[in-house]
């Protein structure tokens, strides 16, 4: 009789689990219907702009600061600077990557096409290590400067202080509530947070312009400190080239532009090879969001610059990571000033919603096919759960502090723009496209410049970054370690001789010799038959096929089985098998036999030489070592059931 505890525990499992990809293309644990129908899932291009936007957009809320303590009066112009370099750059970067990877892996996917092996999976890891780095402190650094807007508030100073560590724990929890319940229900929220934050953005820059005109003198002052402080105009661009590494946080929403990339919904046309309209409105989305971006990033840099004074910027001033949130509450009292306030809490506490997407589309696409996560991972919840308490961890590591997590932001902002660029440079180059590969590599020296003048500065960045990193690769390893004995063999695919030799001995005991080819000659085969009887003390009359496997990608995790038969020497029936893994290919083959001929096979291998720790490092790191033991193990995980079990001798 089941007992109301484990239906409960059932219900709470199967509720955790439920589609194991609510965040990807909509495909849930039932199947999809029909093609035609999957390109018709996912938002208006407009309506997951809003989800990135909430990220990209909510930097109004510090930028212009950050731009002001680090130019001074020379930030409008450094500003500029910043906007070409979005629209001339970072845009037609991106552009190119929603071409070449619409499914949302971004960058890291076509990078990591370039490389194999296990190195090629350590670069991945590494990369997912500056994503994880550049969208967890987007969720913490946005939640955190919320927190700072809403303790700050004049209302409310003296009610919250000391408490903002607590606030941005409570907001963290709350969006993962809102993961939890429904990626719908974020797309929704993000939506109408976003078209209100903008609207009124516009009225303060509205207002602010309305100040400078009316109040020329702002203007004049501003310029004549700025010719006395900088000289001449040449001089006033190359101080603001060299300060632009700080405010690159500017550019902080392409990669999120492009991880929740399979929410946009696509054309009827519309194939997983070639899903054009998904690409078209993805283009729209990141032009769109880039513009409107560039727009408000000169007027608020500008108003702030000229009405704002130079020491209300600084650490304890009361403009000092709320610009203009300031200017709301002096130009336009504090009741708007409160209303923008909390608009501005409510868009900062959500801009982590943009990351938390970009993290449920990357990280389950790539650790567990590489082995290195558990099952569990693909599914939406349970992931929604670990990232918000790894943000939890990161709050209370850095005291719910904006500035101490800015470095370790941008740092992770700017490695995955500049893999970006290196990316679609590469991609041009092999595409022929001289003209792209060229701009695209004077942009990939300007992302590099950047990230390394920012390193230098604020090496804190790379620290926690090289944190992330070491985890990533640490717990990816020691979960493939744990998975080592799982059969992971997508498929097996055998041609018409394998399926020949197969059928004809299924009509009498199926035995099978795991053979590791050397020379492959006459005799190689012949003393191997030999030397298998003698040591399990079979008649001469016994029938044996050989079976053949060679490692293609040892690092892979999940992989197809390709099965060939041959005759070899005009007597040898030998099948050849392709797979990431001796052990797993035979355990596969094995039990792809016994289904396909409802009889029980045998196999026969013998003893390997050598240490069994460093045969078991083989078979982890290379897919080989100690073989018989660990194909026995796998099909005793593989099939619970002894008897139908395929037989496992060793000699």
């Amino acid at each position: 009789m089941v007992t109301p505890h484990a239906t409960r525990s059932d219900r709470l499992r199967a509720w955790m689990l439920e589609g194991l990809s609510d965040m990807g293309k909509g495909k849930p644990s039932r199947p999809v219907e029909t093609a035609h129908d999957a390109a018709h899932k996912g938002q208006p291009w407009w309506r997951v702009m809003c989800l990135t936007g909430v990220d990209y957009f909510s930097t109004l809320g510090y930028q212009p600061g950050i731009a002001a303590l680090a130019a001074g009066l020379l930030s409008p112009v450094a500003t500029i600077v910043l906007v070409i370099v979005t629209l001339a750059g970072a845009l037609p970067v991106y552009r190119r990557v929603a071409e070449e990877s619409p499914h949302g892996e971004g960058s890291i996917a076509m990078l990591a096409r370039l490389l194999s092996f296990w190195k090629g999976k350590l670069f991945v890891l590494t990369l997912l290590g500056f994503a994880a780095t550049d969208f967890l402190i987007t969720i913490t650094l946005s939640a955190a400067d919320a927190s700072t807007h809403l303790v700050e508030n004049p209302h409310l100073e003296s009610a919250l202080h000391d408490k903002q560590v607590l606030i941005t724990m409570i907001l963290i929890a709350l969006l993962g509530a809102v993961f939890l319940k429904g990626f719908l229900e974020a797309i929704g929220v993000a939506v109408a947070l976003v078209g209100i934050y903008l609207a009124l953005n516009a009225v303060v820059v509205v207002s602010g312009l309305w100040h400078v005109v009316t109040e020329g003198h702002v203007v004049t002052d501003w310029t004549t400190a700025l010719t006395q402080e900088h000289g001449n105009v040449f001089v006033m661009i190359g101080v603001a080239l060299i300060v632009f590494p700080k405010l690159a946080l500017g550019l902080s929403g392409f990669e999120t532009g492009v991880a929740v990339m399979p929410h946009v919904k696509g054309d009827a046309s519309d194939t997983e090879a070639a899903p054009t309209g998904r690409i078209r409105g993805t283009k729209k989305l990141l032009t769109t969001a880039a513009l409107i971006m560039s727009v408000f990033l000169i007027t608020t840099s500008f108003i702030t610059t000229v009405l704002i004074p130079e020491q209300e910027f600084e650490s304890g001033g009361e403009a000092n990571g709320r610009a203009l949130a300031y200017l709301a509450h002096e130009q336009l009292g504090n009741t708007f000033g409160t209303i923008y306030d909390v608009s501005t809490i409510l868009i900062l506490w959500f801009a982590g919603a943009s990351a938390m997407a970009g993290l449920l589309n990357l990280m389950p696409r790539y650790l567990p096919k590489y082995g290195m996560a558990p099952h569990w991972a693909r599914a939406v919840r349970p992931m929604v759960i670990v990232f918000t308490l790894v943000a939890f961890l990161v709050t209370w590591i850095f005291d719910a502090d904006v500035d101490a997590q800015g470095g370790a932001y941008a740092t992770g902002v700017l490695v995955l723009i500049c893999s970006a660029a290196i990316a679609v440079t590469i991609a041009a180059r092999k595409a022929g496209q001289r003209g792209w590969t060229i701009a695209f590599g004077v942009i990939s020296v300007v992302f590099l410049y950047t990230t390394v003048v920012n390193i230098i500065e604020r090496p804190d960045g790379v620290k926690i970054g090289a944190c992330f990193i070491a985890g990533i690769i640490l717990i990816s390893l020691l979960s493939r370690l744990g998975r080592a004995f799982e059969l992971r063999v997508t498929h097996v695919e055998l041609d018409d001789m394998a399926e020949r030799f197969i059928r004809d001995i299924s009509h009498r005991t199926p035995r099978f010799i795991a053979n590791e080819p050397d020379r492959r000659d006459k005799a190689e085969y012949r003393d191997k038959i030999e030397q298998i009887r003698t040591d399990n003390d079979l008649p001469a009359t016994e029938d044996f096929v050989f079976v053949e496997v060679t490692v293609t990608d040892p690092s892979e995790f999940e992989a197809g089985l390709t099965v060939r038969g041959e005759v070899l020497h005009d007597r040898y029936r030998v099948l050849t098998v392709e797979g990431s893994s001796v052990p797993n290919a035979l355990a596969a083959f094995l039990l792809h036999a016994r289904d396909h001929t409802d009889t029980r096979p045998h196999v026969y291998f013998e003893w390997t030489e050598g240490n069994p720790f460093a045969n078991f490092v083989r078979f982890f790191l290379f897919g080989q070592g100690e073989v018989a033991p660990v194909t026995r193990e796998i099909l005793r995980e593989a099939e619970p059931d002894r008897t139908r079990r395929p037989r496992v001798h060793v000699g």
